[in-house]
């Protein structure tokens, strides 16, 4: 027997195939290009923007107003109360700057008046020391017990020991104690 071949071979129909896309696709895209020649429709842009945007209530829109309105204002309230703190901060800075002048020139001023003090008692202590023991002893008797003993303890030891010895032994003794006691309390 003899088979006998089927009309549409395998060939056949997927060239058939091959066809029919072809044409679908060349109608699909002839639609296409006549859609796309064809004016648009514009829509309104209102339209388009209502469409997008929520309703919002009219009473929603004056409270944010206001309250941009209250935002704007405290703003400038700050602004202005930051340009009075700038000119609050520079002259209190000017017046640090005026109060540590003053401080140096002070501090410069007792440096002279402690030298001039310091120069002061060291040329009475040398008077009192050039001085003949009895002669300084009276003077040392007519003064309080304290500042005698500052001269005293000042004085080169030779010097006030001659002082010492002229003065009567009570008032002696209380100059001992409060130059022996000078010292006593400082930390060791």
């Amino acid at each position: 027997m003899t088979a006998r071949r089927n009309r549409f071979g395998p060939l056949s129909v997927l060239a058939l195939v091959f066809v029919s896309a072809s044409l679908l696709k060349l109608t699909s895209s002839g639609q296409v290009l006549a859609e796309g020649l064809a004016p648009e429709k514009p829509e309104p842009a209102a339209e388009v923007a209502d469409e997008c945007q929520p309703a919002v209530p009219a009473e929603m829109i004056a409270a944010i107003q206001s309250r941009e309105r209250e935002l704007a204002a405290r703003e400038e309230d700050l602004s202005l109360r930051l340009i009075e703190l700038d000119d609050i901060e520079t002259q209190v800075n000017q017046r640090l700057a005026e109060l540590r002048a003053a401080e140096e020139k002070l501090s410069e001023t007792l440096s002279i008046a402690d030298s001039a003090a310091e120069q002061d008692l060291a040329r009475m202590t040398a008077i009192y020391e050039n001085m003949k023991p009895e002669q300084a002893a009276s003077v040392f008797e007519t003064m309080n017990v304290d500042f005698a003993a500052g001269f005293l303890a000042r004085m080169k030891p030779a010097a006030a020991a001659a002082v010492l010895a002229s003065l009567p032994p009570e008032f002696a003794y209380a100059i001992s104690v409060v130059v022996a006691g000078r010292n006593a309390r400082a930390p060791g």
